[in-house]
């Protein structure tokens, strides 16, 4: 099934919007009828352009009261309402999660527990993580590893990076240390309305099993407002392979996946005749370096043109690897680096590569920098 793209569709109103043409509307009428011409500063007259403002006004809420009922033009509250017959409801914030271990400077005669709820934390003070489940240290192991979420949702606990997570703040027997072995991730904020409109337009291909590609991308998105592209393809007949990447591109964790898969696997989900296999897309690694050059007439603009190129270049790296099967394009990076100011721009390295549906770009590297100024 295939669906109107919103922002193709034809503006409408619901109400006169332009408030000088109320306002000689009403001037003109009353003249017609009064066979009298008001002047300006004439006190009828200015009652009229304040009776059209008051009616400006009330037109303008009853524009928006009608467009609230439209997909396209919904929001807040409003968006809500429109997906609850769909089925569809917004997705609330979630809390980030990662891997935490904790560890003994010598090995023990003695198992040491770790109950679930055990709290961790930055050295700062800042996030905090709790464990999910119970935990044991067994006799003679130096460290043992379990899963743990932030205590507060929303994407504030994302991108705490292996160590970051570093001190106890439940204390534990015997155990003294503790450190986050994965990249804190899978965290999000409740639902934006741009996302959770599209989710509403592609409502109808969830309506039976997931077979179309819509199908699948509805239910995977639907798992979390953190998941932000999805490819579905069909290697071989009755194999349906899914692949997702998070916001900014990064990869799911092993938990993340095993939630979509549980969401895709239900018999009144997944058509019998399908396989279902879920996973993160394949990296290609590319490494981001060469040179970029300034025109001598834009010389006094070095300092915020130099911003605008590497605010181009890191929107590059995050369009690059957010979408699987997105071919390495150096063209695009070019193009957006010569639309902030550089004169032109000498790439080294990526050149371009096409990828498949289940592969997905990663730069090992960026080095872009300033090769001077040049005359026209």
């Amino acid at each position: 099934m295939t669906f109107a793209d919103l922002s193709g569709l034809p503006s409408v109103s619901f109400a006169p919007q332009s408030a000088g043409e109320t306002e000689t509307a009403i001037i003109t009428a009353y003249e017609a009828i009064a066979k009298a011409t008001l002047q300006p500063g004439d006190p009828v007259r200015l009652f009229l352009e304040s009776l059209a403002y008051v009616i400006s006004v009330q037109n303008g809420l009853i524009d928006l009261a009608g467009k609230q009922n439209l997909l396209a033009y919904a929001r807040g509250g409003h968006l809500d309402h429109l997906g609850a017959p769909m089925g569809v409801i917004r997705i609330q914030p979630q809390p980030a999660r990662t891997t935490v271990r904790f560890g003994v400077d010598g090995a023990l005669a003695f198992a040491v527990p770790i109950p679930a709820g055990t709290r961790v934390t930055t050295q700062s003070g800042g996030v905090m993580f709790a464990t999910l489940s119970d935990a044991v240290l067994p006799a003679g192991e130096l460290f043992v590893e379990t899963s743990a979420k932030a205590t507060e949702a929303g994407a504030s606990g994302n991108g705490l990076l292996p160590g970051q997570i570093c001190r106890l703040v439940d204390p534990l027997p015997y155990i003294t240390r503790v450190s986050n072995v994965a990249t804190t991730l899978s965290g999000c904020d409740e639902e934006g309305d741009e996302r959770f409109r599209d989710r509403i337009r592609m409502a109808p291909e969830s309506f039976s099993v997931a077979g179309p590609n819509g199908a699948y991308e509805a239910r995977v998105k639907a798992v979390s407002a953190d998941i932000s592209a999805v490819s579905v393809t069909s290697p071989t007949p009755g194999i349906v392979d899914v692949r997702f990447v998070m916001t900014d591109g990064e990869l799911p964790d092993e938990a993340m996946i095993e939630e979509v898969e549980n969401a895709l696997t239900p018999k009144d989900v997944r058509p019998l005749t399908d396989k279902v296999l879920v996973g993160s897309p394949e990296t290609v690694e590319y490494a981001l370096a060469g040179k970029w050059f300034l025109s001598s007439s834009d010389s006094t603009l070095l300092a915020s043109i130099t911003k605008a190129v590497d605010a181009a270049v890191e929107g590059y790296r995050l369009w690059q690897r957010s979408k699987p099967g997105r071919d390495i394009n150096p063209d695009e990076l070019i193009a957006r680096m010569r639309n902030a100011g550089a004169k032109r721009v000498e790439l080294a390295t990526p050149v371009f590569q096409r990828l498949t549906e289940t592969q997905i770009a990663r730069e090992t590297s960026v080095s872009m920098t300033f090769g001077g100024v040049e005359d026209e």
